[in-house]
């Protein structure tokens, strides 16, 4: 929901501000890109994290940045990581799996490998859209594409949910206002800010920088857990948030070298 709604806000914006009419291919393109990086990327995220342990999920999903690089390099021809990329890769994997190592990470059930290949499955589909959004055919405003694809993502999300009976389990009555400004800060922060920052950045820096959001995004929910919820934090939080400030550091030093696509219509996200 907090996709559609978002899409929707900003596309509304975009177009009372004289942004063009998409076309058809603008919006098969942009949908490709939402199915890809909402539909199954965010939702095998959801749907695992019903049988797989949360670490074992932010563990996958820092493989993201694994990803990139080599989707990044059989799309768009820029060649095998160096070394120096990919000792800052491996090095941010083994950050997050530092933080995440005092947490269960499954007992190896069905479920468990099951939900884990959904997870991995999911961080290749968004590395692929995250790629595939660089070259697609996309409105010449980024602002314009990205509220486009989340409205697509976001409508496949609900579609899908429907299929699967889950809006009948909406319980009108649990409905609270801390529930709605949960959902307000998703929309707005989570969607309206970082969503379109990340599509914007795919389009004037290299994917392995853009792509280190997947080791600082946990480092970041654990202190903000300790700053606002009074949640331990120790040593070994610590060593691993130097391990993986170390390695976004490697990888913004060495990410550059691969070309970091800047597409044209990069320079119209001033408008």
């Amino acid at each position: 929901m907090r996709f559609v709604v978002a899409g929707g806000l900003l596309y509304a914006w975009m177009r009372a501000r004289g942004a063009p009419r998409p076309d058809r291919a603008h919006w098969r393109a942009t949908a490709v890109v939402g199915g890809l990086m909402l539909l199954v990327g965010n939702g095998a995220v959801v749907w695992a994290e019903q049988w797989v342990p949360s670490g074992l999920v932010a563990l996958l999903i820092a493989s993201v940045p694994l990803w990139m690089v080599l989707v990044e390099g059989v799309a768009e021809g820029t060649g095998p990581p160096g070394r120096g990329l990919v000792l800052g890769l491996v090095w941010g994997l083994a950050g997050v799996a530092l933080l995440v190592s005092g947490r269960e990470l499954g007992g190896g059930s069905a479920h468990d490998l099951a939900g884990a290949l959904v997870v991995l499955a999911g961080s290749l589909a968004w590395a692929m859209g995250s790629i595939y959004s660089r070259r697609a055919t996309l409105p010449a405003s980024p602002r314009l594409a990205t509220a486009m694809e989340m409205a697509a993502g976001g409508a496949m999300l609900l579609a899908l949910g429907g299929l699967m009976g889950e809006w009948t389990r909406i319980d009108p009555d649990g409905v609270s206002v801390r529930s709605l400004l949960a959902l307000a800060y998703l929309i707005v922060f989570g969607s309206l800010i970082a969503f379109t920052a990340y599509i914007w950045l795919l389009q004037v820096a290299s994917a392995a920088r853009v792509s280190t959001y997947a080791y600082v995004n946990p480092l970041v929910a654990l202190l903000l857990g300790w700053a606002l919820a009074d949640e331990p934090l120790d040593g070994r939080t610590l060593v691993a948030a130097a391990v993986i400030l170390s390695a976004v550091w490697q990888i913004t030093r060495h990410g550059s070298r691969r070309g970091g696509v800047a597409v044209a219509r990069a320079g119209a996200a001033a408008d």
